[in-house]
């Protein structure tokens, strides 16, 4: 192994993902790739190869909270430490008014909003608290701050994501190991998500942004290096 760095990237889609991916890359970093389909995993490892950056794929069910542990660890055994872990969900969201709400229903929602990044952290924390550095980044929407009618189940398992974090954060930034968060209040463009709705005809509410994920990873970035906030929401307003 040589003393580069790696991302892991938990949720490697074709929006954030591929940005982050492209971001870290170009300083140098290896890049994980982890998300459920193997085809599009390998495609973008392909991409990032004919850009000269080293990436692999870990095809691999983030809501299999068993398999997590072994799915870090096979990443480390192939790319070395992971020095950056993200976390951010692919995929649709399904919100349910909090009228409407229970614990079956909630269950999948803490399973891949509040759970795996939990988990993830659990797992890639021992290596980084050994080492004295290391960052840790879980991206979720706003809901996760802000209270919505009508959109909860997701809401409140991000929050308790959030949570967890600022709390790691305080406990962990004197020892060298960075935790923070994005919230992201609109659509990520060329995710996953927004094609799936624009392919099914859907619109977009246009109360809600389209935003550029290289802005976005641009923004993790920042927080990954500077490391002088826990969190930081998009798009920004004057008080953020």
């Amino acid at each position: 192994m040589t003393d580069k760095k790696t991302i892991a990237i938990f949720g490697a889609g074709a929006g954030l993902g591929a940005s982050l991916a492209k971001r870290f890359g170009r300083e140098g970093y290896r890049v994980a790739l982890v998300a459920r389909r193997a085809a599009p995993l390998q495609e973008r490892v392909d991409e990032l190869a004919s850009a000269g950056i080293e990436a692999a794929a870990f095809p691999a069910d983030l809501t299999n909270l068993d398999g997590i542990p072994a799915l870090v660890r096979s990443i480390e055994e192939r790319q070395g430490s992971i020095d950056v872990a993200v976390y951010q969900p692919v995929g649709n969201v399904g919100f349910v008014p909090a009228a409407e709400l229970d614990a079956a229903k909630f269950k999948p929602m803490a399973n891949i909003f509040a759970f795996a990044p939990i988990e993830i952290s659990h797992a890639v924390l021992p290596g980084m608290l050994a080492r004295g550095d290391g960052a840790i980044v879980v991206v979720g929407g706003l809901t996760a701050t802000v209270p919505m009618p009508g959109l909860s189940g997701v809401g409140p398992a991000m929050a308790a994501a959030r949570n967890y974090i600022f709390s790691l954060n305080a406990e962990v930034m004197p020892k060298g190991v960075y935790a923070g968060t994005i919230n992201i209040g609109g659509f990520i463009d060329r995710s996953t998500g927004l094609r799936a709705m624009t392919s099914a005809g859907a619109k977009p509410d246009p109360s809600y942004p389209i935003l550029d994920p290289d802005h976005i990873a641009e923004e993790l970035w920042s927080l990954v290096t500077t490391r002088d906030r826990v969190e930081a929401i998009l798009p920004r307003t004057p008080a953020t």
